[in-house]
């Protein structure tokens, strides 16, 4: 709850919008200091008796170092929610905090998935006929050898079917051209791999041009080249605001719209948030998590690695 330019407040409002449009199947665990916790939610007309509130009254900045901030703030919202996961005191935590402490927290405290060589974090990417493609790595893995980006196509695909409900997921490598052999060694290397990998349906490379078209459905690069993308993406969106564009696609680059990514590949789900989330975007990442432990995607992600 205390994580996010805008907390606690649009957290709280969040959750409001998600009971009101019939949130009652999940038991909320809030996480943050109590003390402005409890009359804030009764402002907003909720009930904190319907939830658990666990006192956390330490915060982590965004500027702190992650590793450094876990270990020396142990009552902060971040510290005490990985410690309820890893625990059984909870089945998914999110957080519009601090990345890098949520990267840590979920790499150190519960871990990764047997057979997981390195998790891995997605982002979406609204393509023009309307629908979304989910482009992995966006940033944690800024560097990565051919295996990791074969794994990162079967995550991806696992969680664009049976989360976002695409039926058969398309699977490109992004690349510097169509052909096979184009690339630099990494994705020379990766491109055989990914035509040998089971599970997915691997089309080909794809080019910067088709990130915003209907080309594939997951497409898969380093961390390095992914998080560029992604900073080019909400670079677009912000540009249009900026002059006044009106647009319904445009409108589709506002990450309030899905609220947040899963860390994908650790043993529970993990959901990180834009630091500027507001309601909207609360209320969709519990939503997410919602989906991916009723889809049981973690069990679907531990019988397809082995």
């Amino acid at each position: 709850m205390m994580g996010g330019d805008f907390a606690p407040l649009e957290a709280v409002k969040g959750i409001a919008r998600y009971l009101s449009e019939g949130g009652d199947s999940t038991r909320l665990v809030l996480l943050g200091d109590e003390s402005l916790l409890r009359p804030m939610l009764q402002e907003h007309g909720l009930d904190p008796e319907a939830m658990t509130l666990v006192h956390a009254p330490e915060r982590i900045d965004m500027h702190e170092h992650p590793t450094k901030a876990l270990k020396e703030k142990k009552a902060s919202s971040i510290a005490v929610g990985f410690g309820l996961l890893a625990t059984g005191g909870m089945d998914a935590i999110i957080s519009a905090g601090n990345t890098g402490a949520m990267l840590v927290g979920s790499l150190f405290s519960i871990k990764s998935l047997p057979g997981i060589h390195r998790p891995t974090i997605g982002a979406y990417m609204p393509r023009e006929n309307g629908k979304l493609g989910f482009l992995l790595d966006a940033g944690i893995n800024a560097d990565c050898r051919p295996e990791h980006l074969a794994q990162f196509a079967v995550l991806g695909t696992l969680f664009m079917k049976h989360v976002m409900g695409v039926e058969e997921p398309r699977v490109g490598l992004l690349n510097i051209g169509e052909e096979e052999g184009k690339g630099n060694m990494l994705a020379q290397a990766a491109y055989p791999l990914l035509k040998e990998q089971s599970g997915i349906h691997f089309i080909g490379n794809v080019e910067g041009r088709d990130v915003l078209l209907d080309k594939a459905d997951v497409i898969v690069c380093e961390g390095f080249t992914g998080n560029i993308v992604l900073k080019m993406a909400e670079s677009i969106h912000d540009i249009v605001v900026r002059r006044n564009v009106r647009d319904a696609y445009f409108d589709t680059f506002n990450f309030e719209s899905y609220g947040g990514v899963p860390v994908l590949g650790v043993a529970k789900p993990v959901i990180i948030g834009h630091g500027i989330s507001g309601a909207q975007s609360f209320m969709n990442m519990i939503r997410l998590a919602e989906k991916m432990i009723d889809k049981d995607l973690l069990g679907r992600i531990s019988e397809a690695i082995v």
